[in-house]
């Protein structure tokens, strides 16, 4: 007799579709749930001014890696999101969202094209459809 097994396995969580905002079901967009991250190396950083739009959130950016960190800077329940916009390659919009709470870092790992120009903003998560956000800044790696 001969016995035939078959596992299925669930994707482990960095597979696993990350939708915590309507944006992230598009194939142009790319949305992680960061890791909470202590220190922070990177090229760049700025806050969003807060008000409305800015929420107080902090984002660098670590251009040569591709990796943005997000800084919650106000404790209301609200993630914390920073966003990259390229005007080249298939995704074009990038977020990373740091659910960890006020005073807290996420790092996201993204891999985007070293052409072209990027915007930086940061913000919130309000809800599933709203993400209110500040543009920050933009560059170019060439």
């Amino acid at each position: 007799m001969t016995a035939v097994f078959v596992v299925f396995a669930a994707p482990a969580p960095a597979m696993a579709a990350d939708n915590w905002h309507r944006m992230c079901g598009y194939e142009f967009a790319s949305c992680q749930t960061g890791v909470k991250a202590g220190l922070v190396d990177a090229d760049q950083c700025m806050t969003a001014s807060g008000g409305l739009y800015g929420h107080s959130t902090q984002v660098c950016v670590k251009y040569d890696g591709d990796y943005v960190y997000v800084r919650d800077g106000q404790a209301d329940g609200h993630s914390a999101i920073g966003v990259i916009e390229s005007d080249n390659g298939n995704v074009i919009k990038r977020h990373c969202r740091n659910p960890y709470g006020s005073g807290t870092w996420a790092k996201c790992n993204f891999n985007w094209s070293e052409s072209g120009y990027k915007w930086v903003g940061g913000g919130y998560l309000a809800n599933f459809d709203s993400m209110p956000r500040e543009w920050l800044w933009k560059f170019t790696n060439n």
